[in-house]
């Protein structure tokens, strides 16, 4: 905990919510595993950076994409505090490898399920 807040961490849980389309409890889970951070108040309330809510949205594709939590946190670690469209960028460019490496073993295995053998021998 901070002694003192600072001046980037304003938004609250519901402000982040409501900003992301994620439950309040979403903002948490997402703070718990890393992909977001808050500072706290004095009174012990979460406050959250404004780039909160784009960490979210983006975290929501790379889950569509089969990314984990863990996985995507990973990613965000090397993001600065506050992230410029280049930094975003190379996020993307991470997510649409990533994607693709993904793609490409889910269509091999479609091939080994399409080519006759017993599922169990695969």
């Amino acid at each position: 905990m901070s002694a003192r807040l600072s001046t980037a961490y304003t938004l609250t849980v519901g402000e982040v919510a409501a900003e992301s389309g994620v439950a309040p409890s979403a903002v948490r889970f997402y703070e718990q595993h890393g992909v977001i951070r808050a500072e706290r108040t004095s009174g012990d309330q979460r406050r959250f950076s404004a780039d909160a809510a784009c960490r979210i949205r983006v975290a929501k594709v790379a889950q569509r994409v089969g990314l984990t939590v863990r996985e995507i946190a990973e990613v965000f670690a090397a993001l600065p505090g506050n992230p410029a469209p280049e930094d975003w960028g190379r996020v993307a460019e991470t997510l649409i490898r990533e994607a693709e490496q993904r793609t490409a073993a889910l269509r091999a295995y479609l091939s080994e399920m399409r080519s006759g053998e017993r599922l169990c021998d695969l």
